[in-house]
């Protein structure tokens, strides 16, 4: 009898559609850099989530709230367990999201349309969390829901 662990089952591809559908199914959402602006997209896609159900969590050092919700600088500052890291930031800025959301223990990481890190990516799946990147969360979403 051997001592050694039974490895964990490797996480799906990037983009892979059931770990979408897991996603989806997933309930608390951490917005990294969700603005307090009605007129920003980050706005309008965590506010269409949070009228679907979903808990939202603004992540901006730079607000007190979004949505009437309390922002928090980091994702480790948020303190309590966090389903998906919704990432509203430039591509070269993934990297230390995804390091947060690893050491928080999130289950996925989610990139919208324009952000994309395939490295960062490949850290992410290695630790066991499901990624999309170059996708928006509210149009899987709302197209899941049409079906």
């Amino acid at each position: 009898m051997s001592d050694n662990p039974i490895p964990a089952a490797p996480a799906p591809p990037v983009n892979d559609p059931a770990a979408i559908r897991e996603i989806l199914g997933m309930h608390t959402i951490a917005v990294v850099g969700l603005s307090d602006s009605p007129a920003r997209t980050s706005y309008g896609v965590a506010r269409y989530l949070q009228q679907q159900g979903y808990a939202i969590i603004p992540v901006n050092p730079t607000i007190r709230e979004a949505l009437g919700q309390r922002a928090y600088p980091s994702l480790p500052a948020i303190g309590r367990p966090v389903d998906v890291v919704n990432v509203f930031r430039r591509s070269e800025y993934v990297a230390a999201v995804v390091d947060e959301a690893i050491a928080i223990g999130a289950r996925a990481i989610w990139m919208q349309v324009g952000v994309a890190d395939p490295v960062a990516a490949e850290r992410a799946r290695a630790a066991g969390l499901r990624v999309v990147m170059n996708r928006c969360l509210m149009v899987e979403h709302a197209g899941a829901s049409r079906q």
